[in-house]
């Protein structure tokens, strides 16, 4: 790994590495050792210093919304009156469960969110009550997301 003023660069072990955990981040160290051809010390080496870099940012398991009921995902697109209602704006979604992405924009909308919820009765609710009141907010942009086509991290 190679350390520039604002970027790191990887080597080809370390995209190897982080292949494999990307796809499945409870891989053996061992198995990614022996596929790799290195030793599982080396790996764990490698990572504690892709972590000490910034490069690995955790792992997690994904929960799988629909099983829990969760069938709606909508992308909202937020005005705000104010440039400077931002934070207070960003303050109170972060109260908001169903919120899983805020986003600062450039164009039409000042704020861009990503939200879950159980079905359009639960969306419009979520709406009407806890995003439009927030104060700053002057209106709000809807899209219903039909069917979620790609999803990806940044290619190694």
């Amino acid at each position: 790994m190679k350390i520039n003023q604002l970027q790191i660069e990887i080597d080809g072990i370390d995209k190897e590495i982080l292949r494999y955990l990307m796809e499945d981040a409870r891989k053996p160290i061992l198995q990614i050792a022996a596929k790799i051809g290195i030793s599982g010390a080396a790996i764990h080496q490698r990572l504690r210093k892709l972590e000490q870099a910034g490069v690995i940012a955790g792992s997690k398991f994904v929960v799988n919304p629909k099983v829990l009921g969760y069938s709606t995902m909508a992308f909202v697109g937020i005005y705000l009156d104010k440039a400077i209602s931002n934070p207070e704006a960003v303050k109170e979604l972060r109260k908001v469960p169903e919120v899983l992405e805020c986003h600062y924009t450039t164009g039409n909308w000042s704020i861009l969110i990503k939200i879950l919820c159980r079905d359009n009765e639960h969306l419009m609710q979520l709406l009407n009550s806890k995003i439009q009141p927030i104060n700053g907010v002057s209106r709000t942009e809807t899209f219903i997301s039909l069917d979620q086509q790609i999803e990806r991290q940044i290619q190694l």
